[in-house]
């Protein structure tokens, strides 16, 4: 038998392809399926977005290796556009560019903690930080977040929980899976007991850009002094631009902590998809409107698919917002993993289950609704109203 690393070994499979092979047991009776696995774009890029792509790709000033911490025009534009978002001044030594968002977590993982520190997630998290964490070593502790409190953690919860030695607390915003969003005081209250505790707040701000009309900056974290010594915020670029097969991501940091990540990225890949970038530093100011047009869009799924469930028995719509709604099945003795499975193969709906992202999560299953259009969530209604599990 070969050995191999146990603490990779011991990881399960990748969840989102083992979902879609439930999917592909789906004979058609009930219509078309219903992919709600994986949070990705249901609408394609801007023709502009295409077209800009496939110039870089096609220029030989984009074949060679690049800046390991990206290339100088994306950076600044993407500075530019923080410091908007934010009210706050970030500049391009603030910010590196990864492959990824998931890329920009590991990233940042290595460079702030190693093998046998603890870092802090809540529970439900987001299953591929936490298996980051399991295969480097890190100890992952977790912060309840009870669905009474809209799936956001209790503030004297974190403070318990924020030991002496404890190097990060990792957050998302809008939460993958719930789709709950942290308000910007219950952040800054966050970032107050992290910094008090030395310890770093990593905010994973991958849906961002999908938060209604007028929230107003997600929370004022950099516009405090000093907030490059405790704060990472974490950002991808596939959902707003749809490019998830491009990878690219950014992090926001104090220029230390980048000086860091550099010498984790020139052995991880050296450098971020060089046309990518170029392609989207000329996107960042030029689609705005195209961008605000899709948000519009992704509410008017999140709406449809609060109708849905308002007019359904059993099922509850337990957290909604961005890309995820968070779904309280009505069986509670089962575990989401067979439900999730039998919806999959029987009534043509596909999505993750509960049990992937944390103890206690077996009554919850996760619909990334984004991927869906208006008229396909509404065929939701009538396919889970006549779903029953066999034997049940």
């Amino acid at each position: 038998m070969p050995h191999f690393n146990p603490l990779i070994a011991r990881l399960s499979p990748p969840p989102v392809p083992s979902v879609l092979a439930w999917g592909k047991e789906y004979d058609g009776a009930r219509g078309p399926r219903i992919d709600l696995s994986q949070a990705v774009p249901g609408y394609p890029a801007h023709p502009d977005m295409l077209a800009w792509l496939g110039e870089a790709a096609a220029s030989p000033a984009y074949t060679g290796y690049g800046a390991i911490e990206g290339e100088d025009v994306l950076r600044a534009a993407y500075a530019t556009h923080v410091s908007g978002v934010y009210g706050a001044s970030v500049t391009a030594e603030n910010i590196h560019i990864t492959s990824g968002c998931n890329q920009a977590f590991i990233s940042t993982a290595m460079a702030i903690a190693g093998a046998g520190d603890k870092v802090l997630m809540t529970n439900p998290f987001y299953f591929n930080q936490e298996t980051t964490l399991s295969m480097l070593g890190i100890g992952v502790e977790l912060v309840p977040c009870d669905a009474a409190l809209g799936f956001l953690p209790d503030i004297d919860a974190i403070a318990s929980a924020l030991k002496p030695g404890v190097r990060a607390l990792a957050l998302v915003t809008p939460n993958n899976p719930t789709g709950s969003v942290y308000p910007p005081a219950l952040l800054r209250r966050i970032f107050d007991l992290c910094r008090t505790n030395g310890t770093w707040l990593i905010l994973d701000e991958t849906y961002r850009d999908f938060l209604p009309e007028g929230s107003g900056a997600p929370h004022d974290l950099l516009t405090v002094e000093g907030w490059q010594d405790s704060l990472v915020c974490l950002y991808s670029f596939s959902k707003s631009f749809c490019i998830p097969g491009h990878r690219l991501g950014a992090i926001t940091a104090g220029p230390a902590l980048v000086e860091q990540v550099a010498k984790i990225m020139d052995n991880l890949q050296i450098c971020a998809p060089r046309s990518a970038q170029a392609a989207i530093a000329r996107a960042l100011p030029a689609l705005d409107d195209w961008r605000a047009g899709n948000r519009a869009e992704i509410t008017r799924r999140a709406e449809a698919l609060k109708q849905v469930m308002s007019g359904l028995k059993g099922w509850k719509l337990q957290a909604i917002g961005a890309y995820f709604a968070y779904i309280r099945h009505p069986y509670p003795d089962i575990r989401s993993e067979f439900v999730a499975e039998k919806l999959a193969k029987i009534a043509g709906i596909v999505c993750l289950p509960g049990d992937y992202f944390g103890q206690g999560q077996e009554g919850y299953l996760r619909f990334a609704f984004a991927n869906a259009d208006v008229p396909t969530i509404l065929q939701l209604e009538e396919r889970l109203s006549n779903f029953n599990l066999p034997g049940i």
